[in-house]
């Protein structure tokens, strides 16, 4: 396998997934870039930690009700699946999509809402829209409860058009009312107790508990209307069909994939790879899995130009950094730690700002957030008990045991990414390299002066400017 092999898959795993280590990227390097890419897109078996598991240790992550359980659960699952771009779509989805726990006051809808988006993360849009139009976290979150036949609430229509779908500019005021009057009677059961159906619909009837979605016939507005020029009595159904039947949506989507996945900003060598995405939109019957196949096949994809060209999230981040130094593969106390630290660092899961979802790329970095990003990844990376930083110490062991500053330097970076930094930054890796003088792995012992001298070496590494980018 060639150096420049394992650089691009290093790429995609960063892309598609949350990294990798040199063990699972010689096992995807075995099997070829497209068939890799193919791996990714048809996701099995998770094999992330088991429910049972977790409930022995995390009572809390039982009945799912408190934000940080469901944040730390979810996190379990990123940390532990083999279907790494399964949750990194889930992730994508829910800032796209965003629905947040302070209005909704209720953490399970929310990880209902999750496991939703990963049943139709890769599927056609049309699906995947009727089932976030029926889910009780949005139906809360943008007020359909509240939409009704005689009087109608504009906030789900209004953002189905402008944040989910086309994009400011591409409709009329009055599409969004017509939009809204078509999800009139989209609401939710069990929203009001009714003793004769309590045994039916909850244990808790009168709860918010067990949030469902249910259509109201006598509630729905089923007049003719007009939307994006065609005219209809048209339903919800209707308006999820003309949305995605547009290049104007085509376009949104394509660009939003492109700017989490391949570069945060689109420049002119952007636009035909976003072009060849809408393309498979429209000829796969408008399936996610057919563009994000387009793009990760495209030479844009895999040029040096699109690597490190994006700012890791607080999440990419602290997975990614978890995933490569091996902890949290067990039920751990504190667990709930890490998604505290993401929200530290800007990115609370559940917990979008606003509707928007979070404004991402360089903007993922200020004073503060940097500082918690560095200190997160270099005590998990400089931790030589770590059992990825140990498989990391065995592979420097059997290169020879006795190395120079150079070549520590050299072969940590090449262990940890491929990770590509600056000559600069090499030179200070070099220099603090030799303050530290030479390692001599031969004989080592757990968590001795020579093993610790690698540790601070990645502790180092992660601080770099080129670790927070992918």
């Amino acid at each position: 396998m060639s150096q420049q092999d394992m650089a691009l898959m290093a790429h995609l795993l960063r892309r598609a997934g949350f990294g990798a280590t040199r063990q699972e990227l010689e096992d995807y390097l075995a099997k070829g870039y497209e068939a890799t890419v193919e791996e990714l897109l048809h996701p099995g078996d998770a094999q992330s930690m088991s429910d049972d598991v977790i409930r022995r240790y995390h009572t809390d992550m039982a009945e799912m009700r408190e934000l940080y359980s469901v944040a730390s659960y979810w996190m379990y699952r990123m940390i532990t699946t083999r279907c790494p771009l399964e949750e990194k779509l889930a992730l994508f989805w829910h800032g796209l999509f965003a629905t947040g726990y302070s209005k909704l006051n209720q953490a399970r809808s929310l990880l209902n809402q999750i496991e939703m988006f990963r049943r139709q993360a890769l599927g056609p849009l049309p699906d995947f829209l009727l089932e976030l139009s029926k889910d009780p976290a949005m139906i809360i979150w943008l007020d359909n409860n509240d939409n009704h036949k005689e009087a109608i609430n504009e906030n789900y229509g209004r953002e189905l058009l402008e944040l989910f779908s086309m994009g400011i500019g591409n409709y009329t005021e009055d599409d969004v009312k017509e939009c809204a009057r078509a999800f009139t009677g989209w609401t939710l059961g069990n929203a009001e107790y009714m003793a004769t159906r309590a045994s039916k619909d909850s244990i808790w009837p009168y709860s918010r508990i067990a949030w469902h979605f249910e259509y109201r016939d006598y509630d729905h507005d089923d007049t003719e209307k007009t939307f994006l020029g065609e005219t209809g009595n048209f339903n919800g159904e209707d308006i999820i069909k003309i949305i995605t039947e547009q290049e104007a949506t085509a376009r949104f989507i394509s660009t939003r994939l492109f700017q989490f996945f391949a570069a945060d900003e689109v420049d002119a060598d952007g636009e035909p790879v976003i072009e060849a995405m809408m393309q498979s939109y429209f000829d796969s019957g408008y399936e996610t899995r057919a563009v994000l196949r387009t793009l990760f096949n495209s030479d844009y994809f895999k040029s040096d130009k699109a690597r490190y060209a994006r700012v890791k999230g607080p999440i990419e981040l602290v997975v990614g950094a978890v995933r490569m130094a091996g902890s949290y593969r067990n039920p751990t106390f504190g667990a709930d730690q890490l998604a505290r630290q993401s929200f530290y660092m800007g990115q609370g899961l559940l917990q979008p700002p606003s509707v928007e979802g979070w404004h991402e790329g360089p903007e993922w970095i200020d004073s503060g957030a940097l500082v918690e990003r560095v200190n997160f990844v270099s005590k998990e990376m400089g931790n030589v008990m770590n059992p990825g930083v140990r498989s990391i110490i065995d592979r420097l062991t059997s290169e020879g045991g006795s190395l120079t500053s150079e070549a520590l330097v050299d072969q940590c970076l090449d262990l940890i990414g491929p990770l590509e930094v600056s000559d600069a930054t090499r030179e200070i890796l070099v220099e603090f390299a030799n303050k530290q003088g030479e390692v001599n792995l031969e004989g080592r012992q757990p968590g001795d002066d020579a093993e610790q001298k690698v540790g601070d070496m990645l502790r180092l590494m992660t601080a770099t400017r080129e670790f927070q980018l992918a």
